[in-house]
């Protein structure tokens, strides 16, 4: 009995502690992914249509996705990503993304990214080594606004939709090419070594730390 109440005090204690470790940066990128949502849920009108925000797997949001010269001149971001579980928004994990150069055409030097995961092939795409957008998983320009009957057959057959707000404009955006990866080193600060992210995703039974609760509540989108 000693022995099992050890054990139990144990595996409440690793819990307890998760997400402990992560580094002030990390700490900030879940705050900014969390503010992204906040904003872009704020204007119903310019948001994300309900009815695909419901229907979506999983969300990728990458804030502040920026030129990197030490990338040979593209884009690299690290974001967060949920997936759902009987309807509910579950644990993030961390990702990064990084491309050749794309997205900053119109003269921004930085973009909030958010990705729409539409199925499950997408969902189990995303936990891979790697994925290129556009090559391995389809990928389109997501449509804005409270209604989602305007979305091209493109658009609505595609396993990603893409999105990107800039200098006040939140509009879908070709993401084709872009590499997208579990970011290992920061998940293990998140949930510790010896939890895997696709244990996260696809187990759902890992409870969000709660450094992350600024990102779960900012999930939901009010109708």
């Amino acid at each position: 009995m000693v022995n099992v109440t050890t054990a139990v005090l144990l595996a409440l204690a690793v819990t307890a502690t998760r997400g402990t470790d992560i580094s002030s940066r990390e700490a900030s990128r879940i705050q900014d992914a969390a503010a992204v949502l906040q904003e872009i849920h704020g204007i119903p009108d310019k948001d994300v249509p309900s009815e695909l925000w419901d229907r979506a797997e999983c969300v990728i949001v990458v804030p502040s996705l920026k030129k990197a010269a030490f990338v040979f001149g593209g884009e690299y971001g690290k974001g967060l990503m949920s997936c759902k579980h009987d309807g509910a928004w579950g644990a993030p994990i961390f990702m990064q993304l990084g491309k050749g150069s794309w997205g900053l055409q119109i003269g921004a030097q930085t973009i909030d990214l958010v990705l729409l995961v539409m199925n499950k092939s997408g969902m189990e795409k995303m936990l891979r080594n790697r994925v290129t957008l556009g090559a391995e998983a389809s990928v389109a320009g997501g449509p804005v606004g409270r209604d989602a009957r305007a979305a091209t057959d493109a658009q609505m057959k595609a396993e990603i939709l893409s999105y990107s707000r800039t200098q006040g404009l939140f509009a879908g955006i070709n993401v084709s090419g872009g590499v997208v990866r579990a970011d290992e080193e920061d998940n293990q600060h998140l949930y510790g070594a010896g939890v895997s992210p696709r244990e996260v995703v696809i187990q759902g039974a890992t409870a969000p730390p709660p450094v992350t609760e600024p990102f779960m509540s900012a999930l939901p989108r009010g109708k």
